[in-house]
């Protein structure tokens, strides 16, 4: 299956955003426990392309791997050599959209506004990032959708488990869950077990 069609079947990108990704390996794999197999590194982090490479290693098939805050086309290059399936941008970067097509690789791309999500589709991007997504919820979400149905809208920012189902019937095909699913302080602390039972609920919110 497809880095697409695994978001789109799966419908929850874990967006982990860590300052180091020493555990990066024990995140993966306590997110894979709990039922979530598409996760996003970010760049934002110390050794999140190691991270990436280490990830597709040890889990192969069971997981499948992307690179997140991504704002130079370097940068996905540079992702992509290490592994990574998928590119996330937090906001419209053509030359990203552009490098990312080249490759054959599906981007989320970052906008807020109609016109934003709009360009990104136009540059080429399969996925929309609705980012930060709590400012509007998931009506803002039903809107943008009335005039145009074809965009497919990835809510990021805000996303819990307790209101994903909603943005998902407003429209959005997945949603990308961060800090709500893989807290900082649980990776610290070891709590392994925490984020598996968070990425529990999480699915159990979407089925």
């Amino acid at each position: 299956m497809s880095a697409l069609q695994q978001i789109l079947t799966h419908k929850i990108v874990a967006v982990v955003r860590l300052d180091d990704y020493t555990r990066a390996v024990d995140v993966a794999q306590a997110l894979v426990a709990g039922g979530i197999t598409v996760l996003e590194f970010t760049l934002t982090g110390k050794g999140a392309t190691e991270a990436i490479a280490a990830t597709r290693r040890a889990l192969g098939e069971a997981a499948c791997v992307g690179v997140g805050t991504v704002l130079k086309p370097e940068e996905a290059q540079a992702a992509l050599d290490s592994g990574a399936q998928f590119v996330v941008t937090p906001a419209v970067r053509r030359a990203v959209i552009a490098a990312c097509v080249k490759r054959n690789t599906p981007i989320l791309c970052g906008g807020f506004t109609p016109t934003e999500l709009l360009e990104a589709y136009e540059a080429g991007a399969e996925l929309v990032k609705l980012f930060p997504a709590q400012l509007g919820g998931p009506r803002y979400i039903k809107d943008v959708l009335a005039p145009m149905p074809f965009l497919r809208i990835v809510p990021t920012g805000g996303v819990s488990a307790e209101n994903a189902r909603d943005y998902l019937a407003a429209g959005a095909v997945a949603v990308g869950i961060g800090g709500n699913l893989v807290p900082r302080q649980a990776v610290a602390a070891g709590a392994f077990e925490q984020i598996t039972s968070m990425a529990r609920a999480c699915v159990a919110a979407v089925l």
